[in-house]
């Protein structure tokens, strides 16, 4: 486990930032955000799995998946099943990926109810064999950026980087 923390901030107001810096190469990190064989064993907080993920890495593809809690210490979440699925709007490989997130259901309509946000990842070759790493997620108001903020999100964000920083570590 490295050192290094993840950093955020909002900008504008309803724009959430993140960076990491991740001892892989960028090639590598890219990767871990295209194919579906790495996503399944590091995307979600601790003590969830994706039993379902299909990604179709191409503008205008989807990515749906299935986050569901395997811990029984998580209480009410135990067993819970949270959907999700993202279209892809535009890639650089392997400098950025360009999509937009929604909650989604198990046949892959979005929730209306729920906010979407405009995700940019920026890719950052370091030079060292390091990269940065920066996701940098627009809502639609500062409003729904305190609704996800206020459902945890950045815990769950932080394990979810503590994961891929672990899958890294164990394929590079």
């Amino acid at each position: 486990m490295s050192g290094n923390a993840m950093i955020s901030r909002v900008e504008n107001e309803k724009v959430l930032v993140l960076e990491r810096v991740f001892d892989a190469p960028r090639e590598l990190v890219f990767a871990m955000f295209k194919e579906a064989d790495h996503l399944k064993h590091w995307w979600g907080p601790r003590g969830w799995e994706i039993p379902v993920c299909k990604v179709d890495f191409r503008p205008g593809g989807v990515w749906h998946y299935c986050m569901k809690c395997v811990d029984r210490n998580q209480g009410d979440f135990y067993g819970m099943e949270s959907w999700g699925k993202a279209i892809y709007k535009e890639m650089i490989e392997p400098e950025k990926i360009v999509y937009t997130d929604y909650f989604s259901d198990a046949e892959g309509n979005s929730n209306a109810e729920m906010p979407s946000t405009d995700v940019t990842l920026e890719f950052i070759d370091l030079g060292d064999g390091r990269t940065k790493l920066v996701s940098s997620g627009e809502y639609v108001s500062a409003e729904t950026l305190k609704t996800v903020m206020d459902m945890g999100m950045l815990q769950g964000i932080t394990e979810t980087w503590d994961r891929l920083a672990e899958r890294l570590e164990a394929v590079k």
